[in-house]
């Protein structure tokens, strides 16, 4: 039995808008991972990106056998700042008011996640009567 595939909402963007997406993706698959110093010794470090500041640190001094340090010149396009992938804008939602709200061609809704299941039902009802996209609709 095929499923039936539901169409995507796609947001209306200008040809910079669309070109700063895809330059940033194609910058992202060659960017290395920023990983905090020493996070392979100690497993409490974890990987979340730490600025090093060691007086000593090799890391900081920029030595080429150390991983990269995250600095202004890995930074994306400005036109594609603070963009989901698919384009749109998002924007964190709590109720109805708040989607009714939004502009369906450039933002999408982001239900927040204290959003009860009652009320998340009702936001989605209403996006999809005013054709906005929910961007976290959960296991439908």
């Amino acid at each position: 039995m095929a499923k039936k595939r539901s169409g995507k909402i796609k947001p209306e963007l200008d040809d910079t808008t669309r070109e700063a997406l895809e330059k940033r993706d194609a910058e992202r698959r060659r960017m290395p991972k920023f990983r905090r110093q020493e996070w392979h010794r100690y497993q409490r470090l974890g990987t979340s990106w730490r600025k090093p500041r060691g007086k000593h640190s090799k890391m900081r001094k920029g030595l080429r056998y150390r991983t990269p340090v995250a600095t202004v010149g890995f930074r994306t396009p400005v036109k594609a700042r603070g963009l989901h992938p698919s384009g749109f804008e998002e924007v964190l939602v709590y109720n109805v008011k708040d989607v009714e709200a939004l502009d369906p061609k450039v933002q999408a809704a982001r239900i927040g996640h204290s959003v009860g299941v009652r009320k998340r039902v009702e936001i989605i009802a209403v996006a999809e009567k005013m054709k906005i996209r929910v961007l976290n609709r959960g296991g439908e």
